[in-house]
């Protein structure tokens, strides 16, 4: 399923020729990252159509920013294959969690599997992530961050150093120990606390030096990154890198951001202060099949982005500039990050293709609830405008560019 299009399709130009700077982001939340695949590969097929069918989600973006799940569809989308261009096209993502998904999260069946399971969550990660870390491995090979295709952010959370460890395309250029294997990182990046593994590698930089990585999900720091990756703009815009003159440091209504949630269960409402109130370590751990702690800080931190990015874009009347899609509705076993059954695998594309057909919407600012934008017309309408404006963004960056640079 790997994407096989030719090489002639042109890089993009960098901002300084543009009007716009461009960002795709990507949350965390396991195997329901096939709710933004499917989001993907729409946005996909409406460039596709503008502009051919060679036409890759890595042509358009300035930053693509990913996290756990999310980091790993980031690599996937511009990490080179053999002719340079990007080695999954957006369609091969959702077929890639339909078929590898029950093998990372192996689903224990019988009389006695519920037992099993809990006592494998008591004593160690619920599942050993020897197949996720072989199949990413075996997917991006020795390939490293300064190959991307386009600049990538991926969180990840160091837990040995206690701080937010940020593998950015920007940052490797300055900091060579950061250019590490994509695996590696996309690794990292998914090692949810209780559900996979923490870990550890080795990266060497161009001066030999050894720098050693403890690693957790990035969704510990930023599991909605799309904040983060307008931070390593807004840096770089500081920085006074070339690629972005004349752009003014808080110059935020240049910026042009999609955001791809992975669902949530805000009106299930699995928990409350009286369940709460009884709980000790355990039960902030365990409660009904999930893991109320990772749920808590994983939610906290996506609305939270969401929240600021909003409130600022607002304040500077650049909102349409502004794409959050999210299902804040889901209930039951689509919920669950690892159920990774072939009907609950079957239900998050049904989330997918549902969420293309709901209406627009925004956070509401006081109540922290997404509601319908009036006259917003659907995610899939909101897709096609963004579509035609990355188009044109592209198109005028050509235009003006004194020399168009080709992946060859």
């Amino acid at each position: 399923m790997e994407a096989t299009s030719s090489s002639s399709f042109p890089q993009i130009q960098p901002p300084t020729y543009g009007k716009l700077i461009t960002i795709l982001s990507i949350d965390g939340g396991g195997i329901r990252g096939i709710i933004p695949g499917t989001i993907l590969a729409y946005l996909e097929s409406q460039l596709q159509e503008l502009d051919g069918e060679d036409a890759r989600l890595a042509d358009y973006f300035d930053v693509i920013a990913g996290t756990s799940t999310g980091g790993l569809v980031t690599a996937m989308l511009t990490a080179p294959n053999d002719n340079n261009r990007p080695l999954y096209a957006a369609k091969d993502i959702t077929p890639f969690y339909l078929e590898h998904g029950p093998k990372i999260f192996p689903q224990k069946s019988g009389l006695f599997a519920s037992a099993e399971t809990l006592f494998k969550q008591i004593t160690g990660p619920k599942y050993n992530g020897k197949y996720l870390h072989s199949l990413t491995r075996e997917k991006l090979g020795e390939r490293r961050l300064h190959q991307t295709l386009t600049n990538v952010v991926i969180p990840t959370f160091d837990i040995k150093r206690l701080q937010p460890t940020i593998f950015s395309s920007y940052q490797e250029k300055s900091t060579t120990s950061l250019d590490a294997r994509l695996s590696d990182i996309c690794i990292g990046t998914s090692a949810a606390p209780t559900y996979l593994p923490a870990y550890y590698f080795e990266n060497t930089d161009k001066e030999e030096k050894v720098r050693e990585f403890n690693l957790v999900d990035g969704g510990v720091a930023a599991n909605n990154p799309a904040l983060v990756a307008i931070s390593e703009v807004t840096k770089q815009v500081f920085q006074q890198n070339p690629d972005f003159f004349p752009i003014k440091p808080m110059d935020y209504g240049r910026f042009l951001v999609i955001s791809l949630g992975t669902g949530s269960a805000k009106i299930e409402q699995k928990y409350n202060a009286k369940m709460a109130a009884k709980w000790g370590v355990l039960g902030w751990l365990l409660n009904d099949g999930s893991t109320p702690l990772v749920d808590v800080f994983t939610q906290a931190s996506q609305d939270m982005v969401d929240f600021h990015i909003c409130v600022v874009f607002q304040a500077l009347h650049s909102e349409e500039n502004y794409l959050r899609i999210q299902d804040d509705t889901l209930t039951g076993t689509v919920s669950s990050v690892d159920i990774a059954t072939k009907e609950n695998l079957e239900n998050l594309v049904k989330v997918g293709e549902g969420l293309l057909k709901k209406p627009l919407s925004r956070v509401n600012l006081d109540t922290g609830v997404f509601e319908p934008v009036e006259n917003g017309g659907t995610n899939e309408e909101a897709l096609k405008k963004f579509a035609k404006l990355l188009s044109d963004e592209r198109r005028l960056r050509e235009k003006k560019s004194p020399e168009p640079k080709n992946l060859e």
